[in-house]
């Protein structure tokens, strides 16, 4: 079956939805969504949105130097200074589509602080403010009349000449987007939906990681699809690792443990109850992720235990059931009082700093096809995002491909010649556990070899391994009828050989990168 909408957005995070919303007066728009609405990497995000809102002490100079100083100095400074600037413009805008704020009395933000923030600038919702927004925005968006939205659906792959017969290179000039393949899971048939703009919008990669704090729909669908699309992909070696996931074997996702607490006083510790940080860096448990997070992973392996401890008991515990009721809620549930013992941490994947290259309009290599949010690379982040730095720039990416589409949506066309799904001489799967057990491969290569720290030979024996769950799934693809499962994997390890291949290329430690053999 054909559908055609002048929009397809395939993601239904704070970036997809906020870019339908911008959109929609102008058109239809089909919002693809993996599993529900619910459930993105948007909804889990703790922390808050970064913004300077406080002109008294804090100003754009200030974030756009933070910025840049986490990122290593790879990040693009036209990026950080567009992100920085537009931040209080699109803040306006989430609180016009109903997102709420915390507030002191006096009716000024209550602004957080974060590791790597030289102010209190992190705008915030208790502690889930991903989850305020994600419910805010579902409400508009469900309703606007012209957005459609398509829960469990999952995008295969985008459409380009390659699907008129034309063979299509990384060289080939001018490939164009004509929507994608659309897998209806619920009825397993494979749907043509043509569009005159297509954006993709589908987060992270975090599940490729045995331990990650995304939800495990976060496997690196859209980033997959662009690149065998031969589109441009960069800085995919920058995989941010959070340094406080609460440790508790057998979850997956693992539950985030908000860099806000150790801005509101936390202090890191040993299992023995010793402070470790000033050995790494003088902003102590303040100091940015990549930096927590590889002292507490050195402590770890040094002392060969499983976490360490983020220590609020001598903070106000009133105080901090206000500040953090959900974490309070959870550890409680698991019989730890955040106000009177430790709360058990260790590292986990949590955000990929690279993806589809894009330029300042959110514009990909691939003509009418544009990358909004985690699955993007603008250049914001460099070698390491900045806390709280991600949310901001999803929605200021949006509003410009956004302005960026609309302006030239006239000149685009639905392609009709675009061939329907052919599935002719394959057979349904049977062997699930082939697909499985391949899913539980993938995750332990990539946590062993291409986690936090990594080395020459690491990488190579990761190269090595994926290799060969390639060759297996690209035959497993070709005879088997589609799933959803299927066409995870196979995108699993597409990613996972991009993270690692530009790990590989890297000669150097910097930024979320850290490889002993290559070291500063």
């Amino acid at each position: 079956m054909v559908k055609k909408y002048d929009f397809l957005v395939i993601g239904s995070g704070i970036a997809g939805m906020s870019f339908a919303l911008k959109v929609a007066h102008k058109g239809s728009v089909a919002l693809i969504c993996k599993t529900t609405l619910e459930d993105a990497n948007t909804y889990f995000a703790q922390g808050g949105v970064a913004s300077v809102t406080n002109l008294l002490v804090d100003n754009f100079e200030k974030h756009i130097e933070d910025t840049m100083i986490a990122g290593d100095y790879i990040s693009d400074r036209q990026a950080v200074e567009k992100v920085v600037r537009e931040a209080p413009g699109q803040i306006q805008q989430l609180i016009n589509w109903g997102v709420e704020f915390d507030k002191k009395a006096d009716g000024a933000f209550d602004l957080h602080r974060e590791g790597g923030h030289s102010e209190f600038r992190i705008l915030h919702h208790a502690d889930n403010t991903g989850a305020e927004i994600q419910d805010s925005l579902i409400r508009a968006v469900r309703e606007h009349p012209n957005i459609t939205i398509f829960d469990n659906h999952f995008a295969i792959e985008i459409l380009t000449q390659h699907h008129l017969g034309a063979v299509v290179t990384r060289q080939t000039p001018d490939i164009e987007c004509y929507g994608a393949y659309i897998l209806d899971i619920s009825t397993n048939q494979v749907h043509t939906f043509l569009s005159k703009v297509t954006l993709m919008a589908t987060g992270g990669c975090g599940a490729i990681y045995t331990t990650t704090t995304n939800p495990l729909v976060a496997t690196g669908d859209g980033i997959a699809m662009v690149y065998r699309a031969k589109g441009t992909v960069k800085d995919m070696e920058f995989v941010q690792f959070h340094p406080t996931a609460l440790y508790h074997p057998g979850d997956r996702p693992s539950f985030l443990i908000t860099e806000a607490m150790r801005g509101y006083g936390g202090v890191l510790r040993t299992k023995d109850g010793k402070e470790f940080m000033h050995k790494y860096d003088e902003r102590l448990s303040l100091a940015p992720r990549d930096i927590v997070a590889r002292a507490i992973d050195n402590e770890m392996k040094n002392r060969g235990e499983e976490h360490v401890y983020l220590d609020v008991t001598h903070k106000n515990a009133e105080e901090t059931k206000q500040h953090f009721p959900n974490i309070y809620e959870k550890c409680l549930s698991l019989g730890i009082d955040i106000t009177k013992e430790y709360i058990p941490v260790a590292p986990a994947a949590h955000y990929l700093c690279g993806g589809i290259k894009v330029d300042i309009n959110a514009q990909s290599s691939i003509h009418r096809l544009y990358a909004v949010g985690e699955c993007s690379c603008t250049g914001l982040h460099g070698g390491n995002r900045l806390a709280s730095n991600s949310l901001i720039e999803a929605v200021v990416y949006a509003d410009a491909a956004a302005k960026h589409s609309l302006e030239h949506m006239d000149e685009y066309v639905f392609n009709d010649n675009i061939p329907l799904w052919n599935d002719e001489g394959t057979k349904m799967n049977e062997e699930m556990v082939l697909i499985t057990q391949n899913v539980k491969e993938v995750g332990q290569i990539m946590s062993t070899y291409v986690g936090i720290v990594r080395s020459d030979l690491r990488l190579k024996r990761a190269w090595n391994r994926l290799d060969l769950l390639y060759e297996e799934t690209e035959e497993l693809f070709k005879r088997s009828v589609i799933s959803k499962e299927l066409c995870e994997l196979r995108n699993m390890i597409n990613v996972g050989y991009l993270i690692m291949r530009q790990a590989i290329e890297r000669k150097e430690s910097r930024g979320l990168h850290y490889n002993i053999d290559h070291l500063r």
